[in-house]
C-alpha cells in the first residue's frame, strides 16, 4: 500500500525527483573520487615529497568538495519541494474525501481517527518522501561504487566487504520486522488518545458538573499509558539498531587496518591505498547507515499508509447522481416521503420503517416522538446526509438521489439539533448560509431569529468573534444564530431538528410568529420535543419505534392518538396545551 501510495501521489513531481537523482549522483561521485585523490596526495606527494603534486591534486580536491557540497544542498532543496508538496496534496485530498462522507462513515472512522490519518499519519508519510530523497537516492550509488572503488585500491580485502555488508543489512532487518507490529499498534493508540482528549475537552462542563475528573484522569492515564507502552517497546528496537551497525563498523575498521598493515607491511599495499580503502568502507558503512535510519521510518510509514489509504479508497454510500435530473420549478419546495425505511449497519432493526410524509410550501409539517423513534434521523434523510435503505425521497418532484447535490443544498435550510457555530466571526458564520448576504439581509435574518438585540450589544455587532463551536454563547443564543444562518439562505425547504429546546417559552413564541411571514412561500418540517412548539402546525407526524402512529392536527391527534396524548400529558395535561 505504501509503494501504491507514493508512486500515484507523486507522478505530478516526478521532474524534482529526477533533479533529486540527477544532483546526488553527482555529489557522491564527488565524495568517492575524493579519497583516491587522497591516496594520490600521500603516495605520490608526500611519499615522494612532491610539492607540486600535493598543490595540483589539493586543488582539485577543493573543487571537487564544492561541487559536491552545491549538488547536496540543491538535492535538498528539490527533495524538500517535493515532500512538502506531496503532504500538502496528500492532506488535501484526505480533506475533500471526508467532505464526500455520509454520516455513515463518519461515524465508522470516528472523528479521532480521521483527524490523526490527515495530520500526524500524513507527516510520517512526508516525512519518509524526504529522507527518501535525501538518503535513498544516495545510498545504493555510494553503496555500489564504493565497494567498486574500494576494489580497484585492493581486492585482496575485498572479503571483508563481503562479510561486512551482509552482516549489516541482517541484522538491520531483524530489527525493522521487529519494529512494524509496535508501529501498527503504536497509531491505533494514538487514535485513542486522541478520542478520549477530545471527549474530555468537549465534556469538560459534564465532567466538571459530575465531579468526574478523577475518573476521566484515569482513563486518559490509561489511554496515555497504554501509547507509552507500546511506544517504549518501538523505541526500543530503534535504539538498539544504532548500536548494531556502530559495532559492526567498529570491527570492520579494525579488520581492515590489521589485515591492511599486514599487507602494507608485505609490499602488496601502499598506505595510500590502505587509507583510501578504510575511507571507502567507511562510505559503504556509513551509506548503509544511513539507509537504516531511513529503514526505522519505513514501518510506521508503512502503516501510516495503510491507513491513509483505506481513507481515500472509502467511497461514500451517497453516491451523486451521474445523470443528475433538473428540479421542476412548479414544484419547489415539495417534499415527498415514500416508502421509506433506513437500517443502519449491524443494526437488528431499522430506524425508520415504512415512513410516508408530505410537506407543501406555506405549510408546516411537525415531527414528534419519543427519544430514538427516528425523527432526527427521518430529518437528514432530506439534505441526503445519508440515504434510504429503501423507498424513494422526493425534493422538488425529484429523488434526492437523481439531483445534483449542490442543487439539492440550495433548496435546504437546515437547523441542526446542536446549533454549531464555526470559529470566525458572526459574519462569516452567516455568510454560510449565504456568502453574497448583505448587511440588511444579515440583520433582518437575525431580526426574525430574535437575535439582533444581543449582537447589536456586542462591540463589534457583525464582526463579534465567534470561539470554534461557539462556546463564546449560551446555548439559546447558538441556537438563535443558527436560525438566522439558515434564515439569511432564503431557502424552498426548512429543517429544523428541535431548534428551539434552548429557548425560553416567550422567546420561543415570538420567534415562530416572526418567522411566519418569511417562510410563507416555503415549506417548513420541524422535529421538536415540546408540544407547544408544534401545536399551531398544519400537520403532526407522530413516529414511535421508527413508524407513523399517528397523522393529523393538534386536536385530531389528541382525540385519535393514544400516543401523542401520552406525549402531551407527560409535558402538562392535555388541557393546559389545548387552545
Amino acid at each position: 500500500m505504501l509503494l501504491r501510495l507514493l508512486r500515484e501521489r507523486l507522478q505530478p513531481y516526478r521532474h524534482f525527483l529526477a533533479a533529486v537523482l540527477g544532483l546526488q549522483f553527482v555529489s557522491v561521485l564527488a565524495m568517492l573520487y575524493l579519497p583516491s585523490l587522497n591516496a594520490r596526495i600521500i603516495d605520490d606527494g608526500i611519499a615522494q615529497g612532491d610539492t607540486d603534486v600535493i598543490l595540483r591534486l589539493g586543488a582539485i580536491m577543493l573543487v571537487v568538495s564544492i561541487a559536491q557540497i552545491v549538488a547536496s544542498v540543491a538535492a535538498a532543496w528539490y527533495g524538500a519541494r517535493a515532500a512538502m508538496s506531496f503532504g500538502r496534496d496528500l492532506r488535501r485530498d484526505i480533506f475533500q474525501r471526508v467532505g464526500t462522507f455520509s454520516a455513515r462513515e463518519l461515524q465508522e472512522f470516528g472523528a479521532p481517527s480521521l483527524i490523526t490519518r490527515g495530520t500526524n499519519d500524513v507527516t510520517q508519510v512526508q516525512m519518509l518522501v524526504l529522507m527518501a530523497c535525501l538518503i535513498a537516492a544516495s545510498s545504493p550509488i555510494m553503496m555500489i561504487g564504493g565497494v567498486i572503488m574500494a576494489l580497484r585500491e585492493d581486492f585482496g580485502l575485498g572479503w571483508i566487504l563481503a562479510v561486512v555488508v551482509p552482516a549489516l543489512f541482517v541484522s538491520v532487518g531483524f530489527v525493522v520486522s521487529k519494529m512494524v507490529p509496535n508501529f501498527r499498534l503504536m497509531q491505533g493508540r494514538i487514535d485513542e488518545v486522541n478520542r478520549v482528549l477530545r471527549e474530555q475537552i468537549t465534556g469538560i462542563r459534564v465532567v466538571r458538573a459530575f465531579v468526574r475528573e478523577p475518573h476521566e484522569a484515569e482513563r486518559f492515564a490509561q489511554a496515555n499509558g497504554d501509547l507509552t507502552d507500546v511506544a517504549v517497546r518501538a523505541g526500543r528496537w530503534m535504539a538498539l539498531m544504532f548500536p548494531l551497525v556502530m559495532i559492526v563498523v567498529n570491527v570492520a575498521s579494525v579488520g581492515v587496518i590489521w589485515f591492511g598493515g599486514q599487507r602494507v607491511d608485505d609490499g602488496r599495499m601502499e598506505v595510500g591505498a590502505l587509507t583510501a580503502f578504510l575511507s571507502y568502507l567507511m562510505q559503504i558503512l556509513m551509506s548503509v547507515m544511513m539507509a537504516t535510519f531511513m529503514l526505522m521510518q519505513v514501518p510506521r510509514s508503512a502503516v501510516c499508509a495503510d491507513r491513509i489509504a483505506e481513507v481515500l479508497d472509502t467511497d461514500s454510500s451517497v453516491v451523486p447522481a451521474t445523470d443528475p435530473v433538473a428540479p421542476d420549478p412548479a414544484l419547489r419546495g415539495h417534499l415527498d416521503l415514500e416508502q421509506v425505511t433506513v437500517t443502519y449497519p449491524g443494526a437488528d432493526a431499522p430506524v425508520l420503517c415504512d415512513v410516508e410524509l408530505s410537506a407543501r410550501p406555506g405549510r408546516t409539517v411537525a415531527v414528534i416522538g419519543s427519544t430514538g423513534s427516528g425523527k432526527t434521523t427521518l430529518l437528514n434523510l432530506v439534505p441526503r446526509l445519508f440515504d434510504t435503505s429503501s423507498g424513494v425521497v422526493r425534493v422538488s418532484g425529484v429523488s434526492v438521489r437523481e439531483l445534483e447535490p449542490s442543487v439539492l443544498w440550495d433548496q435546504i435550510g437546515l437547523v441542526p439539533q446542536k446549533a454549531y457555530l464555526f470559529s470566525g466571526t458572526v459574519r462569516s458564520n452567516l455568510e454560510h448560509g449565504k456568502g453574497d448576504a448583505t448587511e440588511d439581509e444579515m440583520w433582518a435574518a437575525l431580526q426574525v431569529a430574535q437575535a439582533r438585540d444581543f449582537v447589536e450589544a456586542l462591540p463589534e455587532g457583525l464582526d463579534a468573534p465567534v470561539a470554534q463551536g461557539g462556546t463564546n454563547f449560551s446555548g439559546g443564543q447558538r441556537q438563535r444564530l443558527a436560525i438566522a444562518r439558515a434564515v439569511v439562505r432564503e431557502p424552498a425547504i426548512y429543517l429544523f431538528d428541535d431548534s428551539f429546546s434552548a429557548l425560553d417559552l416567550a422567546t420561543d413564541a415570538r420567534l415562530r410568529a416572526a418567522l411566519v411571514p418569511v417562510t410563507r412561500d416555503a415549506t417548513v418540517v420541524v422535529v421538536a420535543q415540546r408540544v407547544s412548539t408544534i401545536r399551531d402546525a398544519d400537520q403532526i407526524v407522530v413516529l414511535e419505534d421508527g413508524r407513523v402512529v399517528g397523522r393529523g392536527t393538534h386536536d385530531e391527534l389528541l382525540a385519535g392518538c393514544t400516543t401523542y396524548a401520552e406525549i402531551v400529558e407527560s409535558q402538562h395535561s392535555a388541557e393546559e396545551v389545548s387552545p
